[in-house]
């Protein structure tokens, strides 16, 4: 492996509960149905996280819904910042965490193209040579001129992941969002996935999707409620953590946490 390029050092994130929005009575009822949550207005999405990351490795994050799996993505990409510790990245980093994120909705797909190149620090020149491969890696060439707001998640999710494999990134982030795709469309995005692989680009890799996890990564960081719980061969944690969660191949969840941070439109 090459030189580190992402680094955590003690790193802690909060979240303040009692200024994010509650929607409704069933909100308000749930939420205080948690007896541990009760007069609380912190949450810790993470606890003391250290762990470095080589040039060229494809790390999987794993753990239930509201592991802090995205707090840590997120914190990569600088969305967020942490509350305490310090977090080191070289290189650019390309991003898909959210579907749709970075897209103005009035804007077409090709001008979202040139938008999301100027985010990256890609100039205009340049996306214009990467123009055709984005279009058509993402299948859009019928529907490029509509604006995004006419595009549908699917839609939304080729062009977005697209444009963040063709910018040449050192760094890529992927967030569960390739779940939104038809199966030969994830096919594409793996088999691109590979590539990146083979060029030494770095890889953090956030999914549900054990099998592709397996088949992507060699190396896995499991964190539980914010902490990190081991760091080490992908296949063994994966083993463990069916074990753990008694997985029957549906998604790793505690309901309990997803009641609460889903409805404060935490996603951690």
């Amino acid at each position: 492996m090459g030189n580190e390029i992402i680094r955590f050092e003690e790193v802690w994130k909060e979240f303040k509960l009692s200024k994010l929005p509650v929607r409704s009575l069933q909100d308000i009822f749930v939420f205080y149905r948690k007896r541990e949550m009760r007069g609380k207005r912190h949450f810790w999405a993470l606890k003391n996280i250290n762990f470095e990351i080589r040039a060229g490795e494809t790390v999987a994050i794993l753990g239930e819904n509201g592991s802090g799996k995205s707090t840590i993505l997120k914190l990569v990409s600088r969305i967020i910042d942490p509350s305490q510790g310090v977090i080191r990245v070289n290189g650019r980093v390309s991003a898909l965490l959210e579907l749709g994120a970075g897209f103005h909705p009035d804007l077409s797909g090709r001008e979202n193209i040139y938008l999301n190149g100027a985010i990256l620090g890609v100039g205009r020149q340049e996306m214009r040579k990467k123009l055709d491969r984005i279009i058509e890696f993402a299948g859009m060439e019928e529907f490029i001129d509509v604006p995004i707001r006419n595009y549908s998640s699917g839609m939304q999710m080729r062009l977005g992941f697209s444009v963040a494999v063709h910018v040449e990134p050192e760094v890529i982030l992927v967030d569960e969002v390739l779940a939104v795709g038809d199966y030969s469309f994830q096919r594409k995005c793996l088999k691109r996935i590979e590539e990146m692989q083979k060029a030494g680009v770095t890889i953090v890799f956030v999914s549900h999707d054990l099998e592709a996890v397996e088949e992507l990564c060699s190396r896995g960081i499991w964190l539980e409620k914010g902490e990190m719980r081991v760091d080490g061969e992908v296949r063994e944690i994966v083993r463990q953590m069916k074990e753990r969660y008694h997985w029957d191949g549906e998604q790793l969840s505690d309901p309990q946490d997803e009641m609460v941070l889903g409805m404060n439109k935490i996603v951690v």
